[in-house]
């Protein structure tokens, strides 16, 4: 079987591009010159992608300093909150707060993708947002909606997001859901999900759509998962076997992740095709895309382009023995 691989989330910054924020914030460095070095690293990246077959490129999502922040400093109803833990890492996001029911504003999120500057077009391009479920059960939710609502609604704005996008010129978009296995939704919190990947489901009719799951095991959340209309479900490697995965009911595409972002040592691209031979054979999916497990940017940038080097080798291995 052939398979694709592609960035499921930010690259690393360069030591560079580190270096020259610190040095703004010291008053050594102007505004235009670190936008000048963040678009060069941004061709940098996307350049990597091209080497090594990656596609739809991303660009390495240099401008998003998280998953939430474009949002919390764009969209009515948010503002920007304090540092807090992401998950069991070694890094932190600015929690979103929100006072009320959220606002999407047209035209907000377009400037901050790296198609906006140049660094690939839109139609080879992916998106990547935070889904539903993670953003409302991690911002601060001072809006006094129930957070089965608050999911609904979000659902219904990313909705609205990708028509707009979808007018730009891009067609593949991933939600970025680790919340959904770290704590799975129950009752009326899983409809709600349905609720929202459904209205984002019509509104990506005839694009690709990816709900990328990251640090936990994806086996028990699975069955709500292959209830949700999107292209492709993607599951954490290092924390899923996807031999344990429930048989889905209908045709579905099948994400690995095969890098663990957790860890500078790279992966064996042959044990990598094997795994995803096994997998393949079993759940039958209808396309297979291989990527990070978790966003890159937990590691520095030289060992993480390590790490994206086996990807072209585990393709080729895997396209050597068909999946009978």
């Amino acid at each position: 079987m052939d398979a694709r691989s592609f960035l499921t989330g930010p690259f690393p910054r360069s030591e560079a591009l580190i270096a020259a924020t610190r040095d703004l914030d010291r008053g050594r460095a102007t505004v235009e010159e670190v936008e000048a070095l963040r678009r060069r690293t941004e061709r940098e990246v996307v350049a990597l992608e091209e080497r090594l077959g990656l596609a739809p490129r991303t660009g390495g999502y240099l401008l998003w300093q998280d998953l939430f922040r474009p949002i919390a400093e764009r969209w009515g109803g948010f503002s920007v909150g304090p540092l807090t833990r992401w998950f069991e890492t070694n890094t932190f996001f600015r929690q979103p707060v929100l006072s009320h029911p959220p606002e999407r504003v047209p035209g907000a999120l377009l400037p901050t993708l790296p198609a906006a500057h140049g660094a690939v077009l839109a139609q080879e391009a992916k998106v990547i947002l935070p889904g539903p479920y993670t953003l409302a059960g991690l911002l601060d939710n001072r809006s006094g909606e129930t957070n089965e609502a608050l999911i609904h609604r979000l659902g219904r704005l990313f909705a609205e997001e990708l028509t707009e996008l979808r007018g730009a010129g891009y067609a593949t978009f991933q939600f970025s859901e680790p919340l959904l296995p770290v704590r799975p939704p129950h009752a009326a919190a899983s409809e709600s999900v349905v609720a929202a990947y459904r209205a984002i489901g019509q509104a990506a009719e005839g694009s690709t759509t990816v709900l990328w799951t990251y640090f936990a095991d994806a086996t028990p959340v699975f069955p709500l998962l292959q209830r949700l209309p999107v292209s492709v479900v993607g599951v954490d490697l290092a924390e899923t076997d996807p031999l344990h995965l429930p048989v889905p009911s209908h045709p579905l595409g099948l994400g690995l992740g095969c890098l663990d972002a957790r860890t500078t040592l790279s992966e064996d691209p042959h044990q990598i095709a094997d795994i995803a031979r096994g997998a393949a054979s079993r759940l039958k999916p209808s396309s297979i895309w291989l990527g990070p497990g978790g966003p890159l940017d937990l590691l520095p940038w030289g060992p993480a382009a390590r790490k994206l080097e086996v990807l072209p080798a585990a393709r080729a291995s895997l396209a050597k023995r068909r999946v009978p």
